[in-house]
């Protein structure tokens, strides 16, 4: 019990620390929209809408914490200023929950499933690479036997780049020359990963998004030759958006859910961002379970997310 206590005080210190910015810009600007006031009136909640789009929250979410905060306010006669943290929070708190997802307690996947099959999907330059590689990393710690499949065939950095991963984490890695069809190496890949029984397969795709139909074209090759292998394949398909593009990764959840079906999602950056925000936004926005949150560089600093914990760092309440 105590080690899983030290590993649990650990993993909230990180979160903590990830999310430190966000808090301090989110509460900074709060702390200014009520100042002098006594009571949460119109005023109140319009700086407060105010904050929360700027904090990459979204439009359309944040109105929709307004309203449920101007229902509480009108429920309970006076509500003074002191109060509107804990309102705001139970808000927050309650819009993760409607997700309809259940937390992971840690990195694991269905033990029916071998092997589970994870499609990473992406533009370049969100952590795609380095998220697969720590992901590969956690899942190898937690005992599983991983496979990757180099399947963005397009960028030399990117192969090279798992590749080295893979020699870091310890893991094979299934590759093909430059330009070759990405699809052939996902088949490549599954093949290689049942004949030695491994546990999970996570394969990298080309991050282009300048022409819609091309890519939904690729991924859906992909999955089609993936099937031949593992018919269940793939098991997940994976988003990977960058938090510290604020609105910028809407537009590429939107992009990448219109172009094939994106079953998690994992945000990155977030430790070196005021925009953690957009994890609330994109999650009641699209509706896909939020996986997994980056919150810094190493090998460890990626985290499987939890709502509660999420709100409990974010408000800076004891989880």
């Amino acid at each position: 019990m105590g080690l899983f206590s030290f590993f649990s005080k650990e993993k909230k210190e990180s979160l903590d620390k990830g999310l430190s910015k966000t808090k301090e810009s989110v509460f900074g600007k709060i702390a200014r929209a009520i100042a002098g006031k006594s009571k949460v009136d119109d005023e109140v909640l319009d700086n407060l809408e105010e904050v929360l789009i700027t904090s990459d929250v979204g439009v359309e979410t944040t109105l929709k914490i307004i309203n449920r905060i101007e229902t509480r306010v009108a429920t309970d006669k006076y509500v003074n200023t002191e109060e509107l943290n804990r309102i705001l929070r139970d808000e927050i708190a309650a819009l993760l929950t409607e997700n309809n997802s259940e937390d992971m307690t840690d990195f694991n996947v269905p033990l029916e499933k071998k092997p589970y099959v994870i499609m990473v999907v992406g533009v370049n330059g969100v952590g795609k690479t380095t998220t697969i590689g720590k992901l590969a990393y956690q899942f190898k710690k937690a005992g599983k036997s991983v496979y990757l499949g180099a399947a963005d065939t397009f960028r030399a950095a990117a192969v090279e780049q798992l590749m080295i991963w893979g020699e870091r984490v310890g893991v094979p890695v299934i590759k093909q020359k430059m330009g070759a069809d990405p699809a052939s190496v996902a088949f490549d890949t599954l093949s290689s990963a049942v004949a030695n029984k491994a546990d999970v397969v996570i394969i990298d795709t080309a991050g282009r998004l300048h022409n819609k139909v091309g890519l939904m074209n690729e991924l859906t090759k992909i999955k089609n030759v993936m099937k031949k292998v593992v018919p269940t394949a793939p098991d997940e398909v994976l988003l990977i958006l960058d938090g510290s593009t604020g609105q910028n990764a809407f537009e590429q959840a939107k992009q990448f859910t219109l172009a094939t079906e994106v079953t998690a999602l994992a945000i990155t950056k977030l430790d070196g961002t005021a925009k953690g925000g957009v994890v609330i936004g994109i999650s009641d926005q699209f509706k896909i379970p939020v996986k997994y949150i980056g919150l810094g560089e190493g090998m460890e600093d990626l985290q499987v997310f939890r709502k509660k914990e999420f709100v409990d760092s974010l408000f800076g309440e004891k989880a």
